[in-house]
């Protein structure tokens, strides 16, 4: 006779979140038994608690999803309001009974917060009472609605913490960053909620009911709050796809320039991070930054219009050649007005060239009249040209080049942009003021979201 052969079991081992969801527990029993011990009451009418464990539970069948592993509820209303009139035991057994609707399995997952909230809610419920020992005048109802409230919120973001990182399902950074703005946003409204109901219990019992109403405010809140941040957060997503879109737009245009020009390749990507960095130290705003990067990658763009033979002259342009040239700020303007939404980088390549004293080109703008973004990009230009070896010169240094801007304010250049320009050049590494860094080129602009480039005055 053949015996049957039963394979072992193999027994599962605890890790790190089993032995929390233990510790979780024994703290629990251990609060209970401290809370029976002291000799606090369940609160008297018993019916009074049932309601609030009622609304607690209610409350937990309608949460507000505030991420991908968060979701929040107003039960604790219910438990704070339990805490301040009826003391510790009510508000746990408040807390117990919010969860009792989400039992089922995983049960390891349910039995660790209901521990946490039941931990909580003991200890705001503490001292709630420990501040109403010596009587129940409204400012002592106001200072142990205010410490319950904030007990209980920070506790259930240090406990919610280090769940979460036991877990293993998110970042608790990340976990504390979503809990911040509901805290800060919820202990100010809870608190005198809280007080105005334990207020009016204390004249009548049956204004109890009045809570339903703050109940449903509160949860509106917390919707409304959802809702402004996946809306918040859509419309950063759209941006950051907008602006790597325009890098890529702008880098591919740019390319095409580089592979007719090979001596000037490079110079558009480092006026671009020059221009940028300008701008930030007037401190312009992060889309005017990024505007002036934009509008840097771009401004010879209309080069590629110029006739055969200009850009690839190895020795100095007659006089007719030179007048081509300066059509290529013009030639510019004219391919990007057809961008839609680039009207603004158009009015801006068009203008590059203009002179503070009104000898510039195309239009002869004078000092203020030029675009200030213009008058950015104009410095950037000519400094990276004269730091730039060409077949018929060598790159000057550094600090001939920035005398030279020196030199030519007010009748070329803005002083106030040269300055500030001169303020980055002075801290910067050499490779920065040579244009030769890691993120000057121009493979590197194409595909790195502006807010995350490095800004030269870090270098």
């Amino acid at each position: 006779m053949a015996s049957a052969q039963v394979e072992p079991t193999t027994k599962r081992s605890w890790g790190p979140l089993e032995w929390w969801a233990t510790a979780l527990l024994l703290a629990t029993l251990g609060l209970i038994a401290l809370v029976l011990e002291v000799g606090s009451p369940l609160g008297d009418p018993v019916w009074m608690v049932g309601i609030l464990a009622a609304a607690a539970l209610l409350a937990e069948r309608q949460p507000v999803r505030v991420s991908s592993n968060l979701e929040m509820a107003v039960s604790v209303l219910p438990v704070l309001l339990a805490a301040v009139v009826f003391g510790p035991l009510a508000a746990m057994t408040v807390a117990a009974v919010g969860l009792l609707g989400d039992f089922g399995r995983p049960y390891e997952r349910w039995l660790i917060w209901t521990c946490h909230r039941v931990l909580a809610a003991g200890l705001a419920g503490l001292a709630a009472s420990v501040s109403l020992l010596d009587g129940r005048s409204f400012g002592r109802l106001v200072a142990a609605a205010a410490l319950a409230t904030v007990i209980e919120g920070c506790l259930d973001v240090a406990l919610g913490t280090m769940t979460v990182t036991f877990r293993k399902s998110g970042s608790h950074s990340d976990f504390i960053r979503s809990m911040r703005p509901i805290l800060l946003a919820t202990v100010p409204l809870y608190t005198p909620i809280v007080v105005l109901l334990a207020y009016a219990y204390d004249l009548s019992p049956w204004s109890l009911f009045l809570f339903m109403g703050p109940a449903f405010a509160a949860h509106r809140l917390y919707a409304l709050y959802r809702r402004e941040r996946e809306v918040a957060c859509e419309l950063t997503s759209v941006n950051a796809r907008l602006e790597r879109a325009n890098l890529s737009f702008a880098s591919a245009l740019v390319a095409a320039l580089d592979a007719r020009d090979r001596y000037t390749a490079g110079h558009s990507a480092a006026v671009a991070v020059y221009a940028r960095d300008i701008a930030e130290r007037l401190g312009f705003s992060d889309s005017q930054q990024q505007l002036a990067h934009l509008a840097g990658l771009l401004h010879d763009i209309g080069k590629v219009g110029l006739p055969p033979g200009i850009l690839e002259k190895p020795g100095a342009l007659t006089l007719e050649e030179r007048k081509q040239m300066e059509e290529h700020s013009v030639i510019g303007e004219r391919i990007l007005a057809n961008v839609e939404d680039y009207a603004e980088v158009a009015n801006i390549v068009r203008h590059h060239h203009e002179r503070m004293d009104g000898n510039g080109y195309p239009d002869r703008l004078h000092a203020d009249r030029i675009p200030i973004v213009s008058r950015i990009i104009a410095v950037a230009d000519a400094y990276n040209a004269m730091t730039s070896g060409r077949p018929y010169r060598d790159a000057m240094p550094s600090r001939v080049a920035r005398m030279r801007l020196a030199q030519a304010v007010e009748t070329q250049f803005d002083t106030t942009i040269v300055a500030a320009f001169e303020a980055i050049l002075a801290g910067a590494s050499e490779t920065y003021r040579s244009g030769v860094r890691a993120d000057f080129a121009l493979e590197a602009q194409r595909h790195v979201r502006p807010a995350d480039e490095t800004s030269a005055s870090a270098a």
